[in-house]
C-alpha cells in the first residue's frame, strides 16, 4: 500500500544528497542585497541558490507529489529526485537557482498568483523575457530558462513555452545590453587589449602595465617598440608586435602574432583601431596608451582595464573572470605556440575541462562546438601521451 502524506510535509519528497538514514541539511540564505527582495512566501524558503531548484515550490507541487506517491513506493521517489539533481553539476544548480529568483521577483512586480507561476504561461515566460531586453545577453536569458525549464520538469509540471517565448528569445538576442564605446579612447584601448590577449594567448602583463608608475620601456610594449603589419599575397593579413620581455624568455622578448581573423573580436582590427583613436600618445608611451579628456594620455592598467570589462559583463549578468581567463577556451597546441611556451608547463595551469563546460558552453553553443572542444584535448592528449 502506497504511503500517503499530508501537503504541508510534501517538500520532504525533495532531499539534498545525503543518506536515506540521515537528516536533511538546509542552509540558511544570508539576508538578500538590495534588489534581490523577494516577496515572503512559504513556497521559496530563504535557502542558498543551489538549492532553490529544490526547496522552491508552486501549488501545482502539492498535487505533483501526492499523485506520484499513489503510483510509486518513498524509497522509488527519492532515488529519482537524487538522481535528477545530480544530472547537474553544483555550479550550474547555483546558476539555475539565480534564473528562479529572477523569474519570481518579475512575478512579484506583476502580481502573478503562485498557481500561475507553475507551470508557467507561453506569455508569463515571453514576457519575462521581454522584460530584460537590452539589460541581459541572450546567453544570460536562455540560462534563466534552462533553470525555469528543469524546476518545472522536476516538480512534474508540463513546459508552456513555445512559440511566443521563441518569438521574444529571438527579440531580445538583437536587442543588446550596453557595451564599449569604440568612439571612447579608453574603451579602445580595452578592446584591443582584451582581442590581443585572447586571440594571440598573450599575458596581460606583456601588454599592460600593474600601475601607472610601474613602466619601464626595458620590459614593457610602447609605442616604440616594433609593429609590423603584413599584408602577404597569397594569405591572410597579420600584424607582428615584438615585446621586450615575457615570463618565459625574459630579456629575449618575442613576437605576438596578430592575425586578421573573421571575427567581430579580430585583434588586427582592434589594435589599427586603438592606433588611430589615440594617435596623439607619444612614442615613447606603453602601447596601449589612451588619450585623456584634459588632451593628455595615461597608461592602460591591469586594475582598470579588468574594472571595465567586469562592469560590462556585470551588466549582461556573466560571471567576472580574473587575468587568466583570457587564455582559456583556446585549443591547447595553439596556446603552446601562439602563448610561447618552452614546454607543455602550461598544463599545469590549464582549467579541467569539466570547469570550462558548465560555464561557458551553454544552450546558446551547439553540439558541435562542445565536440570540437573535446577533440582538441583529446588530439592533444594522443599526440603527447
Amino acid at each position: 500500500m502506497a504511503m500517503r502524506i499530508s501537503p504541508t510535509s510534501a517538500p520532504s519528497l525533495l532531499p539534498s544528497r545525503r543518506t536515506r538514514n540521515s537528516p536533511a541539511v538546509i542552509h540558511l540564505h544570508r539576508k538578500p542585497k538590495i534588489g534581490n527582495e523577494l516577496s515572503s512566501s512559504a513556497f521559496r524558503p530563504h535557502v542558498l541558490a543551489r538549492d532553490r531548484l529544490r526547496l522552491w515550490s508552486a501549488p501545482h507541487s502539492d498535487s505533483f507529489r501526492l499523485s506520484i506517491l499513489e503510483q510509486l513506493p518513498l524509497e522509488d521517489i527519492l532515488q529519482l529526485f537524487d538522481v535528477m539533481l545530480v544530472s547537474i553539476e553544483p555550479k550550474t544548480r547555483e546558476n539555475y537557482g539565480a534564473g528562479l529568483l529572477q523569474f519570481h521577483q518579475y512575478c512579484d512586480s506583476r502580481h502573478i498568483p503562485e498557481a500561475r507561476r507553475m507551470p508557467a504561461s507561453d506569455f508569463l515566460l515571453a514576457s519575462f523575457i521581454a522584460s530584460w531586453a537590452g539589460k541581459v545577453a541572450a546567453m544570460t536569458a536562455q540560462n534563466w530558462l534552462a533553470s525555469l525549464h528543469f524546476w518545472h520538469n522536476l516538480h512534474g509540471a508540463p513546459w508552456f513555452g513555445h512559440s511566443i517565448l521563441r518569438l521574444a528569445t529571438a527579440g531580445l538576442a538583437k536587442v543588446v545590453p550596453d557595451s564599449l564605446d569604440l568612439s571612447n579612447a579608453f574603451d579602445a584601448s580595452v578592446f584591443a587589449v582584451a582581442c590581443t590577449a585572447f586571440w594571440s594567448c598573450c599575458r596581460l602583463g606583456e601588454l599592460i602595465l600593474v600601475s601607472t608608475s610601474s613602466f619601464d620601456p626595458a620590459c614593457h610594449v610602447s609605442r616604440s617598440s616594433s609593429f609590423t603589419r603584413c599584408s602577404p599575397s597569397d594569405g591572410v593579413k597579420y600584424s607582428v608586435l615584438q615585446i621586450p620581455w615575457t615570463k618565459t624568455s625574459h630579456i629575449e622578448g618575442a613576437d605576438v602574432i596578430i592575425s586578421n581573423l573573421d571575427d567581430i573580436t579580430n585583434a588586427f582590427t582592434a589594435i589599427n583601431h586603438h592606433l588611430a583613436a589615440n594617435i596623439t600618445v607619444p612614442m615613447d608611451a606603453p602601447f596601449f596608451a589612451y588619450e585623456t579628456a584634459g588632451g593628455g594620455w595615461a597608461a592602460m592598467t591591469k586594475p582598470w582595464f579588468l574594472a571595465r570589462c567586469n562592469q560590462i559583463w556585470r551588466s549582461a549578468n556573466l560571471l567576472e573572470l580574473t587575468s587568466h581567463c583570457f587564455r582559456i577556451g583556446v585549443p591547447p597546441d595553439v596556446v603552446a605556440v601562439q602563448g610561447r611556451w618552452k614546454s607543455r608547463a602550461f598544463l599545469e595551469y590549464w582549467r579541467k575541462i569539466e570547469s570550462i563546460l558548465p560555464l561557458f558552453v551553454t544552450a546558446s553553443f551547439s553540439d558541435s562546438r562542445t565536440a570540437m572542444i573535446n577533440s582538441s584535448m583529446d588530439s592533444y592528449a594522443r599526440r603527447y601521451s
